[in-house]
């Protein structure tokens, strides 16, 4: 109850003092609704803040994931550099071993050119021509009564009447003559020097074997065929012909 009457005694005893109050800091003075529009604005401001944050995360976001698509690029770039560096490795090793060959055939130039001229070039020694041996004919490889293979048997033969292996290459044709001239040449093939150096053979003949398959190209052996070879050597250039007739 006293404390009811002191209240009540200061509060008519000074009635303006919570005025002044408010003036002297400079606090305007709400009402009831004034309060309640303070704590309105207070959580729009608390929403626009969420908000903003929001855009600043996504933002962010935003680049760290362009920093990442970023990356790849970089991986591809540095996998390119690689690349090249291989390939430049690989190059410097070709020219290595191409300046290699180089030396070595310098050396061997110097000692061909210290050769007496009777033992230079295409004395060394002299194919004459070559002798399409006997045995050249078709052959039945798998019994069946058709003749798939033509088996070329080639000689070269030098000034002495031996026959020798000469480093070369050969050129083969077969031909029906009794065709038109434009449907007479029935097949051709090429053997490299490298092919014709495995397809030497000097245990019961001596000679070089070729073997090739014909069943697509003749259907009966009932007429005369002709096997054309031209032999290039490689030591002189000169290239060698021959030709036989092949009966049935």
């Amino acid at each position: 109850m006293k404390n009811s009457k002191f209240e009540t005694r200061s509060t008519k005893q000074y009635p303006n003092s919570n005025v002044r109050m408010i003036k002297t800091l400079g606090i305007p003075r709400l009402r009831s609704g004034h309060i309640l529009n303070l704590f309105r604005i207070s959580e729009f401001d608390i929403r626009i803040s969420y908000a903003l944050l929001l855009l600043c995360f996504c933002i962010l976001m935003h680049f760290t994931g362009g920093c990442e698509n970023a990356s790849p690029p970089r991986v591809v770039l540095a996998k390119q550099i690689d690349k090249l560096r291989q390939d430049k490795t690989q190059l410097q090793q070709q020219i290595e071993q191409a300046r290699d060959e180089n030396e070595k055939l310098r050396e061997r130039l110097q000692v061909l050119s210290g050769l007496p001229a009777e033992v230079k070039g295409e004395n060394l020694y002299r194919l004459q021509r070559i002798n399409i041996s006997r045995y050249t004919n078709f052959y039945d490889k798998d019994k069946d009564d058709k003749k798939e293979q033509l088996i070329v048997y080639i000689q070269p033969i030098d000034e002495d009447g031996d026959i020798i292996k000469v480093a070369g290459a050969v050129d083969v044709q077969l031909w029906d003559l009794s065709k038109e001239q434009d449907q007479a040449l029935l097949s051709q093939w090429h053997v490299g020097p490298k092919q014709l150096q495995k397809l030497w053979f000097s245990t019961l003949m001596t000679h070089y074997k070729l073997t090739f398959d014909v069943a697509d190209k003749i259907d009966e052996f009932k007429e005369p065929l002709t096997v054309k070879v031209n032999f290039t050597d490689y030591l002189t250039g000169k290239v060698f012909k021959e030709q036989k007739v092949i009966k049935p």
